[in-house]
């Protein structure tokens, strides 16, 4: 699917592709010629002043010390200009912010550094969202890609001309929603739900990012919708549903059974570099003293850490993020098990899914 995202321009505002993000921009644009009048105006006078009334020409100054018409005048002309610009600027304003009547509603929850995407009307169907540009890119090992830190493994979809509003709230720091392309930065802040919303009249790929100072990793939270025509937004609907309750039933036969060494290691490292090779490194050395070491580790190689180890990655402790909700319970026992026999850890645990259902619900 090809974008239809506005260009860039490094000199102006974009356009966007929203009825409100076009108002916008036409308000934006209105704005700004009100003040080239204004300006050419003002240095106009000033300027035909400086020439015309120079000492050279003769010209001599007015003796007056007050002008009520012109008192009246430099009052009541700005008042007419600022109710001027007042007057469209309140009414774009109260549409931003208008969320009523919405056809489709996702809560969007930030969370260091990922955004967690749930559809309110479909609850089974959520999922978070993660930065997938290669590290070797960001250390300048490969070459940077066309969308280099603006790629998810799993973007946003809404579908188009349909009025979709988004629930924004954080579950640690304080992060920002903004799309561009959409007129949308919205503060995400823990504790506080706030509202915007979009119509976006055209199918195409829209880029985002987090716009907030959220933390180290800040610049690795970007933000990607999908529009789809309705048809084909149902369509995915109907197999996201479908995609949640295999997993479900997957993680429910996986209670019952036992993985194998080599597929637990084989998923675990998978899961390493997705979600903890960024702050604990490729070689398990951390990032000390904020990430500390897993390679030689009290808790990765003690055998009566392996509840505590578990927990860790579940609930998140000091700078680490909560994984609970974003790994199922077969996934955690991968990457734990992996941690615990990685670098040369070789402790032989093997944690299961059923030992992490078991920390889970404090059995």
């Amino acid at each position: 699917m090809a974008s239809t995202a506005a260009e860039r321009s490094d000199l102006n505002l974009r356009q966007g592709v929203s009825d409100i993000s076009l108002e916008v921009y036409d308000l934006h644009m209105l704005m700004f010629w009100i003040c080239v009048v204004i300006g050419a105006v003002v240095f106009g006078v000033m300027f035909y002043s400086m020439v015309m009334h120079r000492k050279s020409t003769g010209a001599k100054p007015a003796n007056f010390h007050e002008n009520v018409k012109v008192e009246v005048l430099w009052t009541v002309i700005p008042f007419v200009i600022l109710i001027a610009m007042a007057w469209p600027a309140a009414t774009t304003l109260i549409a931003m912010e208008d969320t009523s009547e919405a056809d489709v509603t996702i809560i969007v929850t930030g969370s260091q550094w990922k955004w967690h995407y749930k559809y309110k009307d479909n609850p089974d169907v959520e999922f978070f969202s993660l930065l997938a540009t290669q590290r070797e890119q960001i250390n300048n090992k490969f070459t940077k890609g066309e969308n280099y830190l603006l790629e998810v493994d799993r973007p946003l979809v809404i579908p188009t001309g349909k009025k979709v509003r988004f629930l924004i709230t954080s579950d640690d720091v304080i992060h920002s929603w903004w799309v561009p392309d959409f007129a949308i930065k919205k503060d995400a802040n823990p504790g506080f739900i706030n509202e915007a919303w979009t119509n976006v009249n055209e199918p195409g790929i829209y880029r985002g990012q987090c716009a907030e100072l959220c933390g180290q990793d800040h610049g690795f939270m970007p933000v990607v919708v999908i529009a789809k025509d309705p048809a084909e937004y149902e369509a995915w609907l109907k197999a996201e549903e479908s995609t949640a309750m295999r997993a479900k039933e997957e993680e429910q036969r996986l209670l019952s059974m036992n993985m194998s060494m080599e597929e637990l290691m084989t998923q675990g490292k998978k899961i390493y570099d997705t979600a903890c090779i960024a702050c604990h490194q490729a070689n398990g050395g951390g990032l000390p003293p904020m990430f500390p070491a897993l390679k030689g580790s009290k808790v990765a190689l003690e055998k009566q850490n392996i509840p505590l180890h578990i927990s860790m990655i579940i609930n998140g402790k000091n700078n680490m993020p909560a994984f609970g909700k974003q790994l199922s319970m077969s996934e955690i026992a991968a990457v734990v098990t992996y941690e615990r026999n990685a670098w040369g850890n070789n402790t032989g645990d093997m944690v299961q899914a059923k030992d992490v259902n078991a920390i889970i619900n404090g059995k």
